[in-house]
């Protein structure tokens, strides 16, 4: 069977009596992760419990398929359900985890964690298709969903935060659960319970500022703000950044105000554009970011991708000019775009 949408949450508290084996994979490994412990614990509250539970490995598995289906029949010297958990599980454990299925015996719930599986995964088919079973993905949280995490956590801990603060969290956070929940964590401890998060709290915590770098060479890209491109550059590239992650982030930032225009263009306000975007647009740069809506209408920012695109494209080929130079030297192009603009 597969579980999506709100029925996840449901399910990771109450996990259908029916399944032996439940299946979560996907990108994001602190998600996968923190469902697995989730649904392991509504079996065994405590994970520890050498009695209750059993961690096999894929190879473990694959040298002897009939591990799986012995450590599930398997009864606890001290009674109570197991759990049996098989992490970084991959195809190989699928003969494994079908004979499980097709003859299960005892009542031990298998909880299995694998990475990226695409639509023809043997397992994943398998624990999908399964009446037994259960398939979950764990992509990586964006839009609505971070920002409710992201609120949710910080409550848990104490801290209240303002819409323009999430908002920033939100543009920030959401790579990997378990990093976004650590670094919630982090930032509600120095804040201190009952406290309200402010921007400079998060920046002090957060440790981002190469991200906060990068958010100056962006907005001086797009003002042609030379002088401020040049030295906002100069910290991005001491901190290391990749090259094409600074051309993917700016292409990111000019793809927004793509989205903004088009909606103008078809008789949306600018302000009603901009409340569509997601991350909403933080409340300090509105005014900037208008002010970029007047220097680069739809043509113009169609120039600034493809260019941004055949910086990237010079960047993975072998040879020629240094990454770094090749994509500062793209920013300032763009920058001298957005000054005559301005001029004009």
């Amino acid at each position: 069977m597969v579980i999506k949408g709100a029925a996840v949450a449901n399910f990771a508290k109450r996990p259908d009596p029916a399944a032996r084996a439940v299946l979560l994979y996907g990108p994001d490994a602190g998600l996968v992760r923190e469902r697995a412990e989730q649904i392991a614990r509504t079996v065994v509250p405590d994970l520890a419990d050498p009695f209750r539970v059993a961690d096999i490995s894929p190879e473990a598995i694959k040298d002897d398929p009939a591990k799986l289906a012995d450590e599930a029949a398997a009864i606890s010297m001290l009674g109570g359900r197991r759990v049996v958990r098989v992490r970084g599980a991959g195809n190989d454990i699928a003969t494994a985890v079908e004979n499980l299925l097709e003859d299960p015996k005892g009542d031990g719930l298998v909880v299995i964690e694998a990475g990226e599986l695409d639509g023809k995964s043997k397992l994943r088919k398998l624990c999908e298709g399964a009446d037994n079973a259960a398939a979950i993905a764990c992509y990586h949280e964006e839009g609505p969903d971070l920002a409710r995490t992201i609120s949710e956590t910080l409550a848990q801990n104490g801290v209240k935060a303002s819409g323009e603060v999430l908002d920033w969290l939100a543009a920030r956070l959401g790579g990997d659960r378990a990093i976004t929940r650590s670094e919630l964590d982090k930032l509600a401890l120095y804040a201190g319970k009952g406290a309200t998060l402010t921007l400079d709290d998060c920046r002090a915590v957060i440790g981002d500022s190469a991200d906060i770098d990068l958010d100056d060479v962006i907005r001086a890209a797009a003002l042609g703000d030379l002088a401020g491109l040049e030295r906002a550059y100069g910290r991005v590239a001491s901190e290391g950044d990749s090259p094409i992650g600074i051309l993917r982030m700016t292409a990111r930032h000019f793809m927004r105000l793509q989205s903004v225009q088009a909606d103008i263009s078809r008789g949306l306000s600018a302000d009603a554009a901009m409340g569509k975007l997601w991350p909403k647009v933080f409340y300090k740069e509105v005014g900037p970011f208008k002010t970029q809506l007047a220097r680069w209408p739809l043509p113009r920012i169609a120039q600034a991708l493809e260019r941004l695109l055949e910086a990237e494209i010079q960047c993975k080929s072998s040879g020629g000019m240094p990454s770094e130079l090749i994509t500062q030297r793209s920013l300032m192009a763009l920058a001298q775009m957005a000054a005559q603009a301005a001029r004009r």
